[in-house]
C-alpha cells in the first residue's frame, strides 16, 4: 500500500490502532470518545451515527434508514435496517400517477434506522445504549457551530422543502437556514433523543413517539397507523460476496443496490480493464460503460428480496458478466438495455478498534433532509418511498409492507479470510460508482484510503449523463470525448461526486494498526489513537 498521498487532496491519511471516519468532525469525535470510554468499534459507530442526526441534518435524521457490515474479529455480518411501505400503499392508492412523488408524505416509508441502532448495540455493543447519546443530546440542547458544507446544503434545501409540514418550524431561523459558524440548537430533538435512549427505541415504534408521528401523519395528509410502526423489524442478512482480483467485495443484498458495484466490477474484470493505464481515458471509458450496464440491470431486476424474480447469483454469474462485457466497444461509447440473466441526503461512517472489530455503516434520509416532513420532536422523515416503481408488474412496484429499492450501501473488502477495508461513498447513485472507483484504486493501484478518496471522480448522473470533477486531467476528458462520451466538467465546488470515508488494515497482520481517510470534498474527519 502506498501511504504517501499522490493526489493533492490536502489531507494525509490517519494511522492509529483505533479509528473513526465520518463526514462531520464533531460526530467523529463522539465516536472516538466512545472508544476511549471502553467501547468497541460498534459503540463508536453508533455514537457517531447518533450525533450525525444532530450535526449533519442535511443528510440524515431520526426518520431515516440504515445498513451495516460488521467484522466481529472472525466473521462478517450484515444488517438491513430499512423500513417498509405503510399498509395503505396499494397500487390503487397511487392510481392516476405515473411516478412516485419526490417529497411529501407519499414518499415516507417506516423509518428503520433506529431499530438498526438497537440491533447493533444489543448484538455487538459494550457500552450502555443510553451512553451513546451523550454528545448528540448535548449538541442539540446547547448548540454547535454549523460547518461550511452543511450550511450550504441547508441553504439550498429551504426553497424546495419550505411548504412541507413541520419543516420551517423545525429547521429554520426566521425562515432562513443557519449560516456557517452560526450556533444551531434544537432542544425538541434533544428531548426525542432522550426518549429513544431511555426506552431503547420502544417509544419510536410502539410508544409515545410512534403515536405522535401517526397523529401528525393523519392530521397532515399521511396514512400511517400504529400497526405500520409496530411491524418494523431490522433483518440480519448474509452479505453478498464477489471476488475481484485477490480481494472480495462484500455488499448488503437487495433491496440494497450494492450488487450494482459487484456487477460492474465483474464486467470490468471480464473486459480486462487493467490493460489500460490507471487514470487513463481508456480505463475510465470501460468503467463508465460497465456502470451503465450494471444500472440497467439494477433498475430492471432489483427490488425487495421477496419480489426479486432473478436470483442475485444469476446477476453475478461470471459467464453472464462476460457476455455483457463482450457488448462493450473499447473505442466507442454505447447505450445498453437490461440483460437477460438465466433465471432459476446520506451519511457514511466507519470505525475500527484494536481488538480487530470493524464496522462499515450508512444511514440516510435519502435526498438531503428527505421528504421535508418533520414530525414533532425534530423527526425529519426520509423520502425513500420515491424509489418505488408504479409500473404494473415491475419487481419494485409499490405494495403494502414492501421495502423499496435502496441506494445507500456500506461496503467491505476482505483478502482471504481476513478484513482489508471498511468503506463507503455516500451520494445517491454515486454510491456504487464510487465503490468501483475506490476498489480499483485500492486493489489495482495499491493506494491508501485517503488517496483512493482524493483521486478525481467521474459520475453518471441521475439522467445518465457523464460528468467529471474539475480536477480530472484535461487529456482524460478529451480522450473520453474522442470515445464519443458527452462529458460535462463540473465546477470545482461541485458536491455531486459523493463523500468517501474509509479505514483499512495497515498490513495483513490482524493485530496491526489501521490507516484511515476522510473525503476532502466535505467537512469530515478521520481520527484515531
Amino acid at each position: 500500500m502506498l501511504i504517501s498521498p499522490p493526489f493533492g487532496g490536502g489531507r494525509a491519511p490517519v494511522l492509529a490502532r483505533n479509528a473513526v471516519a465520518s463526514s462531520q468532525p464533531l460526530a467523529t469525535q463522539a465516536g472516538i470518545e466512545a472508544l476511549q470510554n471502553g467501547g468497541n468499534a460498534v459503540d463508536a459507530a453508533l455514537a457517531t451515527a447518533i450525533t450525525l442526526t444532530v450535526v449533519e441534518p442535511t443528510m440524515n435524521g431520526l426518520g431515516g434508514d440504515g445498513f451495516a457490515l460488521i467484522w466481529d474479529g472472525k466473521k462478517l455480518h450484515g444488517l438491513n435496517a430499512s423500513g417498509r411501505a405503510p399498509g395503505a400503499w396499494t397500487p390503487e392508492f397511487f392510481a392516476g400517477k405515473t411516478a412516485m412523488d419526490l417529497i411529501g408524505w407519499n414518499t415516507v416509508t417506516v423509518p428503520g434506522m433506529i431499530s438498526g441502532w438497537i440491533a447493533l448495540s444489543r448484538k455487538f455493543g459494550k457500552l450502555p445504549f443510553a451512553q451513546l447519546f451523550k454528545r448528540a443530546i448535548d449538541y442539540a440542547e446547547n448548540g454547535f457551530p454549523v460547518s461550511p458544507v452543511i450550511a450550504r446544503q441547508w441553504r439550498e434545501a429551504i426553497p424546495v422543502l419550505r411548504k412541507q409540514p413541520g419543516f420551517l418550524d423545525s429547521f429554520c431561523i426566521d425562515g432562513r437556514s443557519p449560516a456557517a459558524g452560526e450556533i444551531w440548537r434544537y432542544p425538541a430533538q434533544a428531548n426525542t433523543l432522550k426518549e429513544i435512549a431511555a426506552t431503547e427505541g420502544e417509544s419510536f415504534y410502539t410508544g409515545a413517539l410512534a403515536k405522535s408521528m401517526v397523529e401528525f401523519s393523519q392530521a397532515n395528509g399521511g396514512c400511517f397507523t400504529m400497526a405500520d410502526f409496530a411491524a418494523n423489524k431490522p433483518e440480519w442478512v448474509e452479505p453478498l460476496a464477489f471476488d475481484y482480483g485477490a480481494y472480495t467485495l462484500h455488499e448488503i443484498p437487495p433491496n440494497g443496490s450494492g450488487i450494482v458495484a459487484q456487477i460492474a466490477l465483474g464486467i470490468l474484470e471480464a473486459a480486462n480493464a487493467k490493460q489500460y493505464p490507471a487514470n487513463s481515458a481508456g480505463r475510465i471509458h470501460l468503467q463508465v460503460e460497465a456502470m451503465r450496464m450494471a444500472f440497467a440491470d439494477a433498475y430492471a431486476h432489483i427490488s425487495d428480496d421477496s419480489t426479486m424474480r432473478v436470483p442475485t447469483s444469476n446477476l453475478l454469474d461470471r459467464k453472464y458478466l462476460a457476455s455483457r462485457a463482450a457488448l462493450i466497444d473499447h473505442q466507442k461509447a454505447g447505450s445498453y438495455a437490461a440483460g437477460d440473466p438465466h433465471s432459476g441526503g446520506t451519511v457514511y461512517l466507519c470505525a475500527a478498534d484494536e481488538s480487530g472489530m470493524m464496522i462499515s455503516y450508512i444511514q440516510s434520509n435519502f435526498k438531503g433532509f428527505g421528504s421535508g416532513v418533520v414530525a414533532p420532536g425534530g423527526i425529519a422523515l426520509h423520502n425513500r418511498g420515491m424509489s418505488f416503481s408504479l409500473e404494473d408488474g415491475h419487481p419494485n412496484q409499490v405494495a403494502p409492507g414492501k421495502r423499496p429499492f435502496h441506494t445507500i450501501i456500506p461496503a467491505f473488502l476482505t483478502k482471504g479470510d481476513q478484513p482489508a477495508m471498511a468503506f463507503g461513498v455516500m451520494g445517491g447513485n454515486m454510491q456504487p460508482q464510487g465503490h468501483i472507483q475506490m476498489v480499483m484504486r485500492f486493489v489495482d493501484e495499491y493506494l491508501n484510503p485517503q488517496a483512493c478518496s482524493d483521486a478525481p471522480r467521474w459520475r453518471i448522473d441521475d439522467v445518465g449523463k457523464l460528468t467529471v470533477e474539475a480536477s480530472m486531467p484535461t487529456a482524460v476528458v478529451e480522450g473520453l470525448k474522442a470515445f464519443g462520451h458527452d462529458v460535462t466538467v463540473m465546477p470545482a465546488n461541485s458536491l455531486d461526486f459523493g463523500s468517501a470515508q474509509a479505514i483499512a488494515l495497515l498490513g495483513e497482520d490482524t493485530s496491526a494498526a489501521y490507516i484511515a481517510g476522510s473525503d476532502h470534498r466535505r467537512d469530515g474527519l478521520a481520527a484515531g489513537f
